[in-house]
């Protein structure tokens, strides 16, 4: 895709195990394109100057763990049509690898992330934005199943997380950043109905040229 070509930059946002990424691969198989992704998760700062015990008793809840000048630097390159070497972020040693993911410029670039409608900046390049809202029950035994079985955590440090940053920092950002989402979705990419709306939205918004 060239420059010149008009970019739809759709925001997915949520709470920890909301459903973000079943969202996002539900409008992976049914939009045109296909779509580039871009994930917010993989542009933590990069911390090699911390030991593992001290990465690991930092706050990635927080809006400031985040490189979010190099996260708005990519999206800007990407809405002109350019490709950009997004960073991979390893969880396994809570740093960034040495690994980068080529993403490709798409007529559709979905940015997915827990915070991405709580940076203005972020926000201000979203063309259509849509919060996946899901009870506090469901998104916390997600993330247990999620911590624990396929990224070999203790039940004790999930918890310990949980309660320590996860819950405050959804509380401080997550909740109030819900206010700049355009549509709010119950299940995310289960939600037909929904689905069905936000694929028109996109549709609509790529004929009159995203504006």
């Amino acid at each position: 895709m060239g420059a010149g070509v008009e970019t739809l930059v759709v925001g997915v946002a949520g709470g920890t195990g909301s459903g973000k990424t079943t969202l996002t691969r539900a409008l992976l198989e049914r939009c045109e394109g296909p779509p580039s992704v871009l994930y917010h998760d993989n542009y933590y700062h990069r911390q090699d100057e911390l030991t593992y015990a001290e990465r690991e008793k930092v706050n990635y809840d927080d809006l400031d763990a985040f490189d979010n000048d190099l996260f708005v630097e990519h999206l800007r390159t990407l809405r002109t049509g350019a490709a950009v070497e997004s960073p991979v972020y390893d969880f396994s040693i809570h740093n960034r690898s040495d690994e980068t993911t080529t993403v490709e410029p798409a007529s559709v670039v979905i940015v997915e992330g827990i915070l991405i409608f709580a940076e203005p900046r972020i926000c201000a390049l979203l063309d259509i934005k849509l919060f996946v809202d899901t009870d506090a029950d469901v998104r916390l035994l997600r993330r247990i199943k999620r911590d624990v079985v396929d990224r070999g955590r203790t039940l004790q440090s999930v918890e310990e997380q949980y309660l320590g940053t996860v819950k405050p920092m959804h509380e401080l950002y997550v909740e109030p950043s819900k206010r700049n989402a355009d549509i709010i979705i119950p299940e995310g990419g289960h939600n037909i109905v929904a689905m069905d709306m936000i694929l028109g939205h996109i549709r609509a918004g790529m004929s009159s040229g995203n504006r």
